[in-house]
């Protein structure tokens, strides 16, 4: 197999390659604005690795790429829920509009299988309940979940109008080692600067739910090998959802700072966009035969001492 991972140099996506590498032959196509060299540099003297850097908003390129591949597994988008209200026509062109070249790529060059990258933001606002994939209507929040709902849109009508086959998969909020930004980095960094007390956005009741990057990965491949309908949808997440004081409180005993007093900027969201309880049924992954290896507290705590390691803390 011939795999091209659009966002392979990034945060998910290198953690991917590392699996495919096992697998057959990777090309990673990256623009490197958020991706990292240093991610996927120990796969460069292999011959069966290749890197184009190259936006996914160049369709010439991306036909190109498209050259011998077997599956395409499109993870490039912005890497950020809040960017989208710095830059509101962000997620328009390097999520809905970098799909469609997707796509379109594939259409020209007769490649006929992808799998995306899309999110639990997708849902919006729901209740309390696990929300399955059909959940709806489903009405996002932010200009990133709308645009990851319109890339869904987009990929299913190429599926049924180009005989595509596709694998789209929601994730909850994934963690772990090389991660970049998220609320454990923004902590770390938090806490590495003021050791003594910590402001937390909203009021620390958010909850959600956190997968580790190599559990979420497991799971990409598992759901790719063992579902073949022309559409395969799943959730990715954990049965259960952590807050972010706790979150909070793990980061902090993580470093040896059992005496943090924690601050709040108040009201029940982080940021404009976020939603503050996100549940996500994942029954329909495990009923296919896979769950993942730690639940959100401990998926948490593992991705703080790996993050921890990583910004040198001792």
């Amino acid at each position: 197999m011939h795999y091209l991972v659009t966002g392979g140099a990034g945060f998910i996506g290198s953690h991917l390659v590392d699996r495919l590498m096992e697998m057959g032959q990777v090309t990673i196509y990256d623009n490197f604005s958020s991706g990292r060299k240093e991610f996927i540099s120990h796969h460069l003297e292999n011959p069966n690795f290749k890197v184009i850097e190259a936006d996914t908003l160049d369709l010439g390129s991306l036909k190109k790429a498209m050259d011998g591949i077997d599956l395409v597994i499109h993870l490039a988008s912005n890497p950020d829920v809040r960017h989208g209200t710095l830059n509101t026509g962000y997620d328009l062109e390097q999520g809905t509009m970098a799909t469609y070249n997707v796509l379109e790529a594939m259409r020209q060059t007769g490649v006929r299988n992808i799998a995306f990258s899309s999110s639990q933001t997708v849902y919006g606002e729901q209740d309390s309940i696990a929300v399955p994939e059909d959940y709806g209507p489903m009405i996002p929040i932010s200009l990133y979940g709308a645009s990851k709902l319109a890339c869904e849109g987009l990929i299913s009508a190429y599926a049924n109008s180009f005989d595509m086959q596709v694998w789209i998969f929601r994730f909850a909020n994934i963690i772990g080692r090389r991660a970049t930004h998220g609320v454990i980095i923004d902590f770390i960094a938090k806490l590495k600067n003021n050791s003594e007390q910590m402001e937390i956005l909203g009021d620390g009741t958010q909850s959600k739910s956190y997968l580790l990057v190599e559990e979420c990965v497991d799971a990409i491949i598992y759901g790719i090998q063992n579902s073949d309908e022309r559409v395969n949808l799943f959730n990715l997440g954990c049965s259960d959802w952590v807050d972010v004081t706790r979150i909070a409180e793990i980061v902090a005993e993580e470093m040896g700072l059992p005496d943090v007093a924690f601050t709040y900027t108040g009201g029940e969201r982080g940021w404009h966009g976020d939603v503050p309880r996100m549940r996500l049924s994942i029954e329909k992954i495990t009923k296919l035969g896979w769950t993942p290896g730690h639940d959100s507290e401990g998926a948490i705590r593992a991705a703080v001492r790996a993050n921890v390691e990583e910004a040198g803390i001792s």
